[in-house]
């Protein structure tokens, strides 16, 4: 089976007709630093503030919950750029390299799990943009009822939908243009806020175990760079081949990381300083953090709060549309975006308007689809490593070619990796994720309920460590093979 044809896309307006073919030679484009912008405005979002909030949650200190932050965020966006390699290598998106590890119908099995964790994605930004517009309407008097958030979440959602229906050059465009306003803009709100730190505040909340700060430094990787593996190599695909490794790596980690690191500190002084914040930022993360500013200021954050989760439900939805593509859908890249959209729209009706409480179910969902895409990614990064040539194009789209149908050697490790992890995470946020956690007590690390390890969620390293451990020692002799084939 032939790659599907790809089309050069123009530079004015238009909507991208690639899909998930290769990139041809012609179309590649652009150096390693173009992938800061995209990455930068993904994550600048006022939400990392809130992540203060939720660090200090697993009972640690501030100083403990900084190390914790700032490693968990750093290596985790560190991924993210070791994964944009092989988009610079492969020249298609991120699910139909991963085939070369999972043979083409078995790569369907991370591409259905990338696409539920994106499209959830898409799902939260929306519906916090939602809430914010209507917290800060409120303020202002002007109203802050269902009328308002109608309003928010058309807006939203049609920019959202619009630009991933539209792709990457419309994408790159907007992503530019949202780092620089978003950047000005935040740093207002630090400073109209600093007054409101409380040195004594922060510095005498108590230490938790090490076993507290573990969970909080996962809970951060799965909340940043681990939720964006799945996608690295979406957005280095357009990169010519003759550019720098390091520096797709650098300027992937650097632009994706480098705001998620500042607003994280800044806001876990702003929780330990304020108990009353702290607690309130559990229901409406974004719009609690309006409540320090003078009125005056409330349209400007409203701007920068929307503008910040835009910039991440974007990249979401052209990743997802991409992953849905992957599965076999036989429908043009933008139908995918738009199908894609609907879904998201549905999801935030039932957020913003019938779900009671926001930080536990999504802690739930990070903790449980960060355990399988955590296995993907160390089985992912493994076969990158061990192949020394460039893929072969046609055979990832074909199962007669040397990646075959499925590979049961990278299955096999996620679905093992997947098991031991979710038996060594627990999720009290629902009910019907109480089946996790299995391993806690029979590995000695019980008891299952308010034991030592019951919140460090050790299960999403852990799948990430076996995931890459057993793909590298068992697929070595099997990527020799398919790359002997090439020559």
């Amino acid at each position: 089976m032939a790659t599907e044809v790809a089309v050069r896309p123009r530079e004015t307006l238009s909507v991208e007709l690639n899909g998930i073919n290769v990139i041809s030679d012609a179309e590649r484009k652009g150096r390693p630093r173009d992938l800061f912008w995209p990455w930068c405005a993904a994550n600048i979002a006022v939400l990392g503030i809130s992540y203060g909030s939720f660090l200090l949650g697993f009972g640690v200190s501030f100083w403990q919950a900084t190390v914790a932050g700032l490693i968990g965020t750093i290596l985790s966006f560190l991924l993210v750029g070791f994964v944009s390699l092989a988009g610079k290598r492969g020249s298609a998106p991120t699910m139909v390299l991963s085939r070369a590890a999972y043979g083409v119908q078995g790569g369907k099995i991370p591409a259905a799990l990338s696409y539920i964790l994106l499209v959830g994605w898409e799902t939260v930004l929306v519906s916090l943009a939602t809430l914010a517009t209507a917290t800060v309407f409120g303020r202002l008097g002007w109203g802050g009822g269902d009328a308002t958030k109608i309003i928010a979440f058309l807006v939203v959602a049609g920019v959202v939908v619009f630009s991933g229906i539209f792709g990457f050059n419309v994408i790159m465009r907007l992503q530019a243009i949202l780092t620089v306003g978003l950047a000005v803009l935040t740093v207002g709100y630090v400073l109209l806020t600093f007054g409101n730190i409380n040195w004594g505040a922060v510095t005498s909340v108590p230490s938790g175990s090490p076993q507290a700060v573990l969970g909080a430094l996962i809970f951060a990787a799965t909340g940043f760079g681990l939720g964006w593996v799945n996608s690295g190599a979406d957005y280095s695909r357009y990169l010519p081949r003759s550019v720098s490794s390091a520096g797709v790596v650098a300027w992937t980690t650097f632009g994706a990381a480098v705001a998620p690191v500042l607003l994280v500190v800044y806001g876990l002084l702003l929780a330990a300083s304020d108990q009353k914040l702290n607690q309130a930022i559990g229901a409406d993360p974004i719009g609690a953090l309006t409540t320090l500013l003078p009125t005056w200021y409330l349209v400007l954050f409203a701007l920068v709060a929307i503008g910040g989760l835009i910039g991440g439900a974007v990249l979401d939805i052209y990743s997802s549309g991409l992953a849905l593509l992957t599965l076999g859908l036989k429908v043009p890249r933008w139908t995918a975006a738009g199908i894609d959209g609907v879904i998201m729209i549905l999801g935030t009706i039932y957020v913003v308007w019938i779900a009671s409480n926001f930080i536990g179910p999504f802690e739930g969902f990070l903790i449980t689809l960060g355990v399988p895409i955590s296995a993907w990614c160390g089985v992912f990064l493994a076969d990158l490593l061990l192949r020394k040539r460039d893929y072969a194009e046609p055979d990832l789209y074909d199962s007669r070619g040397r990646y075959g149908p499925v590979n049961w050697v990278a299955v096999g490790t996620t679905l093992v990796a997947t098991f031991l992890g979710w038996g060594l995470v627990t999720n009290s946020f629902a009910a019907w994720l109480g089946w996790q956690g299995y391993l806690l007590e029979p590995l000695g690390l019980g008891p299952k309920s308010n034991g030592p390890w019951t919140y460090a969620n050790l299960g999403v390293l852990v799948a990430l460590v076996v995931g890459f451990a057993g793909q590298y020692a068992l697929a070595r002799s099997q990527v020799r093979r398919q790359e002997a084939a090439s020559r």
